[in-house]
């Protein structure tokens, strides 16, 4: 009786013995964020239904007429975009990752030079290269290739300590910073500084030197308000209410609106009277809708996504991926919290959006890029993460 051989079975999709490159991405991505940031985009996506009427008919009353849905059909294209970049660039292996980083941070370091001489102006500020559906914001795209940039700079230290790393990313810091204020863009200026601030006080800077920063960062801001029309501005309106303060005061009045619980989708009415109700005063239009204990939930997705990745770089050795994650998160965060005091007018007007919730082509992408890295600098091996996690507390325990 001849017998056949038996035909070796296929490992099954995606299963552990699956070798391929899409599993390998499956079992190491961080699932818990990519879950957390699924709901954020969904959050997202009904804030922008509810502003969209409201951002439509100040459009509308400039002349041009837009379906009242305009704005959420315009989000929906910009998130089909953003989530296969985020995929693409969570799934880039940690070198080719930071090698693209360092190149795309040097190109858009130049277009940053080119905004003053061929950017277009918008509201007062010139920030934005080309125009009509190719227009692009050079620093949004920036924000997350410096902070991995600047990690790498600050890692070098560790294989040569007298490189001069430090000096060299404040000179980097501070050449962002001028250009920014040029334009001016007062908020983003921020993000970045702090965002090196963070950086190299988790390389390991002495306490004396950040001393002397936080001294120096005293020293700017004054200067800002004395000499810099825009900061003078805006810190007059917080503090003193001078100038126009209806932007801030119109964001309180219509979170608080809604009381706890919101007056229900789609009924809002004070968010008609916000000047940027799909961008950077979203926050509020949540708020009147629904309600102040939605805010609260949103604040706090916020911030669990912010100690995962802390969490989960504890077992972490590599100083580079400590430092390129930590930085990317702590912008995520920083610049969420800033739109959320913003709105609740215990910060002054920044002109920045609330993270893949706000409205708007740069923001969305230049987000997917910069989440997409931090699940790229997070991925592990599970079974060899669960071993180090084991390693790390019992050295704490010691």
């Amino acid at each position: 009786m001849k017998m056949t051989p038996e035909r070796p079975q296929k490992a099954p999709r995606y299963g552990r013995s699956d070798r391929s490159s899409g599993a390998k991405w499956f079992w190491e991505i961080d699932k818990v964020l990519v879950i957390l940031v699924a709901v954020l985009i969904a959050i997202g996506l009904i804030a922008v239904a509810a502003a969209s009427p409201a951002a439509g008919q100040r459009l509308s009353g400039e002349g041009t007429t837009v379906a009242p849905l305009y704005y959420f059909y315009k989000q929906l294209m910009w998130i089909a975009v953003a989530i296969p970049v985020m995929i693409f660039c969570s799934m880039l292996p940690k070198q080719t990752a930071r090698r693209l980083c360092l190149l795309g941070a040097a190109v858009l370091l130049a277009c940053l030079f080119l905004v003053p001489v061929v950017g277009t102006e918008v509201n007062g500020a010139r920030r934005w290269l080309l125009s009509g559906f190719a227009q692009f914001q050079p620093s949004e795209f920036l924000k997350p290739l410096f902070i991995v940039a600047i990690a790498w700079l600050l890692s070098l230290k560790e294989k040569d300590p007298s490189l001069p790393v430090v000096p060299l990313s404040a000179m980097l810091t501070g050449v962002v910073a001028i250009l920014l204020m040029r334009q001016p863009n007062f908020g983003e200026t921020i993000i970045f500084v702090s965002a090196w601030v963070l950086l190299i006080t988790l390389s390991g800077a002495p306490m004396k030197f950040l001393y002397m920063l936080g001294a120096g960062a005293v020293a700017v801001v004054i200067l800002a308000y004395l000499f810099y029309p825009v900061a003078t501005q805006r810190i007059d309106g917080f503090l003193f209410s001078e100038g126009d303060t209806y932007q801030v005061e119109s964001a309180l009045r219509t979170l608080t609106h809604g009381g706890l619980f919101g007056v229900g989708p789609g009924a809002g009415t004070a968010k008609f009277h916000l000047p940027e109700p799909h961008t950077d005063y979203i926050f509020s239009v949540i708020g009147e809708e629904f309600g102040i204990i939605a805010c609260l939930a949103i604040a706090i997705l916020y911030m669990t996504i912010v100690v995962r990745v802390l969490v989960r770089l504890l077992a972490e050795e590599d100083k580079f991926l400590v430092l390129a994650a930590a930085g990317l998160v702590g912008q995520f965060g920083l610049q969420a919290l800033i739109n959320m005091a913003v709105n609740v007018h215990i910060a002054p007007s920044k002109g920045m959006t609330l993270p893949f919730i706000s409205y708007g082509g740069s923001s969305m992408i230049a987000l997917a890029i910069g989440f997409g890295l931090l699940l790229a600098f997070t991925r592990r091996n599970p079974h060899l993460a669960s071993s180090n996690y084991s390693v790390t507390w019992r050295g704490l325990a010691r």
